[in-house]
C-alpha cells in the first residue's frame, strides 16, 4: 500500500492526473476542509467496452469521518451527470472485488459487473470487478 500511494498519489503524479487530456477532477468540502473527490477519465475503455462512448470513474473516495453523510451520493450524482452532458452512453468503474461497502454503493446506482481485471497495488496483484451503468 505504501508503495502505491508513493507511486500514484505523489504530488508531482497528481499534478500530471489533473493536467492531462480527459481528465475531470470533482472536490467535495465541508466548510474548507476537503473531504471527498472524484476523478473521471475520458476515452479510457477496457477492451472490452472498445467502440463505446462511456466515462470512466477512475477514483471515488469519500474520508472516513465524512462516510454517511451523503457526500459519496453527491460526488456520484455529479459525475453521471457530466457522463450525460457530454453524451456519454456508459460509466463503468472497477472496484476491488473484497471491497463490499463500495461494491453494494455502486450496485444501488445501478452498476453492474461486466468483467474483471487484475490491478497492481504496490507488489500485490489485486482483482477488481468491473462495473457499468447505461445512461440511455
Amino acid at each position: 500500500m505504501d508503495k502505491f500511494l508513493q507511486e500514484s498519489f505523489s504530488k508531482e503524479s497528481l499534478i500530471n492526473e489533473v493536467g492531462a487530456f480527459g481528465n475531470i477532477f470533482l472536490l467535495a468540502y465541508e466548510i474548507e476542509k476537503p473531504i471527498g473527490y472524484v476523478r473521471l477519465r475520458e476515452d479510457n475503455n477496457p477492451p472490452i467496452l472498445a467502440g463505446i462512448i462511456s466515462m470512466e470513474i477512475a477514483r471515488l473516495y469519500v474520508s472516513k469521518d465524512a462516510i454517511g453523510k451523503g457526500i459519496g451520493k453527491l460526488l456520484m450524482q455529479e459525475s453521471i451527470s457530466i457522463a450525460k452532458q457530454r453524451g456519454k452512453s456508459l460509466i463503468w468503474l472497477g472496484v476491488w472485488e473484497h471491497n463490499k461497502r463500495a461494491i453494494d454503493f455502486y450496485t444501488k446506482w445501478g452498476f453492474e459487473k461486466f468483467a474483471t481485471h487484475f490491478f497492481k497495488l504496490g507488489d500485490d496483484n489485486q482483482t477488481d470487478w468491473l462495473m457499468k451503468k447505461s445512461l440511455s
